[in-house]
């Protein structure tokens, strides 16, 4: 009977423990207006952009809100397009309100493409970083290996009494 009362209190705890490491990795993804108030024009001078998103910290799940009044686009281009603000890439967005939520971790280059915007600072390099939490997080692993210690001392020889 002692031993069974045991294994109901380790099983508690191991549930309680999955259930703060759950609740632990849970991220909520954040929205951002691309230039803030400014939003998606041609800016006050070329670096503009940069600036503003070397500000924030981007994570996988953020989504990105291109906002613009007037003859604008946006374009996701390759780096090389960005770099030179190339024109003729083909996918184009000509209307404002676009939200881009990147699929992975990585570098992301948009520009706009209708006159010399691009080259008057009107492009932006956004990072994404991987969630908190995820499984290439390092604090993701931490907590996985702490439950895990956690689990095989304290219910592995539990089970094996029973």
């Amino acid at each position: 009977m002692a031993s069974r009362m045991g294994l109901i209190w380790c099983l508690v705890i191991v549930v309680a423990l999955l259930k703060c490491a759950t609740a632990q990795t849970q991220i909520a993804s954040v929205e951002y207006e691309v230039g803030d108030s400014l939003g998606w024009a041609v800016p006050p001078n070329t670096s503009y952009y940069s600036t503003w998103a070397s500000t924030k910290t981007f994570y996988l799940g953020d989504s990105f809100l291109f906002n613009w009044t007037g003859n604008q686009n946006v374009v996701p281009v390759p780096k090389p397009y960005y770099d030179n603000c190339t024109k003729g890439y083909m996918t184009m967005y000509v209307s404002s309100g676009v939200i881009f939520t990147p699929p992975s971790t990585g570098t992301f280059y948009y520009i706009c493409n209708i006159g010399d915007n691009c080259e008057r600072g009107q492009k932006v390099a956004i990072t994404i970083l991987p969630a908190v939490g995820s499984p290439t997080s390092s604090a993701s692993s931490l907590r996985a290996d702490a439950f895990f210690a956690v689990l095989s001392t304290a219910v592995i020889p539990f089970l094996t009494l029973v």
